[in-house]
């Protein structure tokens, strides 16, 4: 197969999404449906906003509760913007809507696994693919295994990988000569 003919399956496989591509994309649909019927869901405009909001939030619930009991009971604090209602449903919507954040970020950390055991299996078979080419292809009658085997190797990035980790020990090895080189001797503990 020359490289033309591979380009051409390439392209008109990639015209079309896969069935997954199509499942993935209903599920962010809904995904997004989802955000948009949970009330006061709120994405932070910024970094800096996410972590302004951090310090307040993680006052425990008991200092809360006892901060809207002083509010009740001693009109002397109240201030414009304070309404004890509210910081109670805060606190309501905060410990309704908690469980939902775990499910979700616990769905996230399965999604990511599954997504890493198919990259696995995937790359696995891939693996074994190329050492089995890297095998059959010095018989004659499967030469034309050198083409992949190279184009393999070339994505794979072996040579890549095998020339940084020979400078990577070279310069371990230099360091450790010149630590050793300039070490001074470890004083005398006799008087």
């Amino acid at each position: 197969m020359t490289t033309n003919e591979k380009d051409k399956v390439v392209s008109t496989t990639a015209a079309e999404p896969s069935v997954h591509t199509v499942a993935a994309q209903t599920r962010i649909q809904d995904v997004r449906a989802m955000r948009e019927a949970i009330p006061e869901f709120t994405v932070p405009a910024s970094k800096a906003e996410a972590k302004r909001v951090v310090s307040a939030a993680s006052v425990p619930a008991e200092f809360v509760e006892l901060a809207i009991t002083a509010l009740t009971n001693s009109p002397d604090l109240r201030r414009q913007t304070s309404n004890p209602n509210r910081a109670r449903d805060r606190m309501d919507y905060a410990d309704a809507y908690s469980p939902l954040a775990d499910e979700l970020e616990a769905t996230a950390q399965f999604l990511r696994h599954s997504i890493r055991v198919a990259r696995n299996e995937a790359g696995s078979d891939a693996l074994a693919t190329y050492e089995l080419a890297k095998r059959l292809m010095s018989r004659p009658e499967l030469g034309e295994l050198v083409a992949y085997v190279a184009d393999m190797r070339r994505a794979l990035g072996v040579q890549a990988r095998l020339a940084k980790g020979k400078a990577a020990r070279r310069k371990a090895a230099a360091a450790a000569e010149h630590k050793d080189a300039t070490a001074s001797p470890a004083p005398s503990t006799k008087p």
